[in-house]
């Protein structure tokens, strides 16, 4: 039987195979020895075994094929033959020699045959021991490898069908190897992937395609409640031994690295989550911005839906009642759902949810929960049927509702909701859950503090200005007060109208350096303080001076005044200024003046005197007064914005109301950075009732 291996093929390794029969593995040599002791029989595989064609070797005495024999010891083809006819079957090894000399190890077996006429012969069967010894190696490390091996391995046929298994594959399956054998594997290794790992077990099989470490999400008859993952490679079988083609493979259970890794996953992104979170959540001391921050960070990263409800307590030192009804104002919500889903987060402004309802559950403990969105939960949360209709249609199936509470306070709560399309909320989920509502809780208090305290400025700063400055016939005056926006804190920024003897009109415009309740309540003392000495007809410096007093005994350090005493009678216009912006005229032919030349030092520092100029106003020449808030912006210089507000006043023949009105417009941001204080007043000669 010849090798299917040609000449010029390299010598195979130790652990070397290839397709075909077991005898097409090794060069077998056939040929028998007859009672003579000489060659009768020469088969092919034994030319090529031993190098003589059978003319050479037939009749001829067999030790030719046998190495010569230490002296003294028996011919080796006596012995083979003797052995063979006396124990009916002898395997052995012996050395061999080829026709060009060489001598080689080469393994035998021999039995006697009978032949026609009763003559015996000893057939026999000799094959390469390196050969020999490949194969049995093979063999034994195939027969270890399904014995002992703790990866899974399978053989498929063309049909997709267990041909044969190991016990590992079979253990991890739960099932044994006879229930395997003749099934299809897709009765066994059960997926939900839609028919992709059929599809892939078929692409091999017909294909010759390789797979390499394919993973496969798997559920088994054996163990039908448990979830694996495997790494599975595949391969094309031949038809070796006689089999027909079909699928090798080799399966590993990595559902605990895939886990690993999915809980390591999970983690890093739980980590970035709240990454993002500290940076975005209280960038802004606005409560609803803070909310709107928070239902940001958590959707869609974290879960479908966000709400963000807050307790308005009626009394600050109001604590929970679980007996009682709980009533929020929800101020900011979120979602990637579908409708209804929108609906059902923001079409709400107040909630209330009944005594003994998951909220009330939540607070109790101080600690976030995780519900199941039921009709347990319906029953005992949500009130209205029409709302709890919308909650069944949203989608949410779960959610975590977290509290609010910071420095002891109960702020309100926020929920997360997740659809059935994402995996279940987790301990671990709960834990990063109240970290966003502990962040968020703290911000959000800092941010109702900050609104308190700016709510209180505001209305004492609102309380000490002018409710109705004086009017005067010889002056028609528009003023306004505008507030810097919500990021800012309230500034000292005051201005008023005076009505002095001789039908004069004082016009007062200050700011106190700095922001909240101190500059409101330091502005309303040099407010009243500068009304009251102005109806003492002091001069403009002289007032200043007593001013400036004033607030070194305050403790006012920084402080700017403009003063300005308006006398029909004469046309004329005193002023004195403490580090004020200068005040500006608007001429009836338009021009527009500035009056620079007295500057001065502001308030509270003390040590420098202040000075009085007189100017001349002519009949229905506007002045305009104003704060530093209508001139500096971030970013732009003073002069520019001095430049602007010439301009502007330049333009305005018109009502001094719309003026002043066009003029906040066109000048401030919206909102505006700082707090503004503008008043125009237009002067006359002569009572505004008087003239024709």
């Amino acid at each position: 039987m010849a090798s299917v291996r040609s000449e010029g093929e390299k010598a195979p390794g130790p652990l070397w195979s290839e397709p075909g029969t077991l005898l097409e593995h090794v060069s077998i040599a056939v040929f028998a020895i007859d009672e003579d002791d000489r060659v009768c029989y020469w088969g092919p595989g034994a030319q090529d075994l031993f190098g003589h064609d059978a003319a050479a070797v037939l009749s001829q005495p067999a030790g030719v094929l046998f190495a010569d024999p230490p002296r003294g010891a028996p011919d080796a083809s006596a012995q083979l033959a003797e052995r063979g006819r006396m124990l009916g079957y002898w395997r052995g090894r012996l050395r061999a020699r080829h026709r060009d000399g060489a001598d080689f190890d080469c393994g035998f077996r021999v039995f006697p045959v009978t032949g026609a006429g009763g003559r015996s012969v000893v057939m026999a069967l000799a094959s390469r021991s390196d050969e020999l010894d490949r194969v049995k190696t093979n063999l034994a490390f195939l027969d270890a490898l399904f014995e002992t091996c703790p990866i899974g391995l399978v053989m498929l046929d063309e049909e997709l069908r267990y041909v044969h298994l190991n016990q590992a594959l079979a253990d991890m399956d739960g099932l044994p190897i006879e229930e395997h054998l003749g099934r299809p594997m897709e009765e066994i290794m059960i997926t939900s992937d839609g028919g992709e790992y059929q599809r892939m077990l078929r692409a091999v099989a017909a294909g010759g395609r390789h797979v390499v470490g394919a993973l496969v999400g798997v559920r088994t008859p054996g163990h039908p409640d448990r979830d694996q993952v495997r790494s599975v490679s595949l391969f094309p079988l031949s038809g070796a031994v006689g089999s027909h083609p079909g699928v090798g493979g080799l399966l590993v259970d990595v559902t605990d690295r895939e886990q690993a890794i999915m809980e390591a996953t999970a983690g890093r992104q739980r980590l970035a989550l709240l990454d993002r979170a500290a940076a975005s959540i209280g960038t802004t001391l606005d409560v609803d911005v803070t909310a709107r921050e928070l239902v940001a960070a958590a959707v869609p990263d974290f879960s479908d839906a966000s709400v963000v409800e807050v307790v308005e307590w009626m009394d600050e030192p109001e604590v929970f009642n679980p007996q009682l009804p709980l009533v929020t104002r929800r101020i900011a919500s979120g979602t990637v759902l579908p409708p209804p889903a929108t609906e059902l987060v923001s079409g709400l402004e107040t909630v209330t949810y009944p005594t003994g309802s998951a909220i009330h559950r939540m607070l109790q403990t101080g600690r976030p929960v995780t519900v199941l969105v039921n009709d347990e939960f319906m029953t005992r949360t949500v009130i209205h049927q029409a709302r709890a209709q919308l909650l069944r249609d949203s989608g949410i199936v779960g959610m975590i509702i977290a509290p609010l509470i910071a420095r002891g306070t109960v702020q309100g709560l926020t929920m997360f909701g997740r659809s059935a399309a994402r995996p279940a909320f987790t301990d671990d989920d709960l834990s990063l859950a109240g970290e966003l509502a502990s962040r968020a809780a703290l911000c959000l208090d800092n941010a109702r503090l900050y609104s308190r305290v700016q709510d209180i400025a505001l209305t004492l700063q609102r309380a000490l200005l002018p409710s109705a400055p004086a009017t005067s016939p010889y002056v028609e005056v528009a003023h306004r007060y505008l507030p810097g926006s919500h990021i800012t804190e309230v500034g000292g920024d005051w201005y008023d109208v005076i009505n002095l003897s001789g039908d004069r009109v004082a016009l007062v415009v200050g700011d106190v350096m700095g922001h909240g309740v101190p500059a409101a309540a330091s502005m309303g003392r040099l407010r009243l303080t500068a009304k009251a000495l102005a109806r003492h007809n002091q001069e403009p410096d002289d007032l200043l001076a007593e001013l400036d007093a004033c607030a070194q005994e305050a403790g006012i350090e920084l402080a700017t005044c403009l003063y300005i005493v308006y006398d029909p009678a004469t046309g004329r216009a005193r002023i004195a200024s403490a580090g004020h912006p200068p005040a500006l005229v608007r001429h009836p032919d338009g021009t527009v003046e500035t009056i620079s030349e007295v500057l001065g030092i502001p308030l509270g520092v003390g040590g420098h005197r202040f000075r009085t100029i007189e100017i001349t106003l002519p009949e229905g020449a506007v002045l305009a007064l104003y704060t530093d808030g209508l001139i500096e912006a971030r970013g732009k210089d003073i002069e520019v914005g001095l430049a602007a507000v010439r301009a502007e006043l330049r333009g305005a023949s018109g009502e001094l109301e719309e003026t002043a009105d066009r003029m906040l417009a066109s000048l401030l941001p919206d909102p505006p950075d700082d707090d503004t204080v503008l008043v125009l007043a237009r002067v006359r000669r002569t009572p505004r009732n008087q003239r024709g």
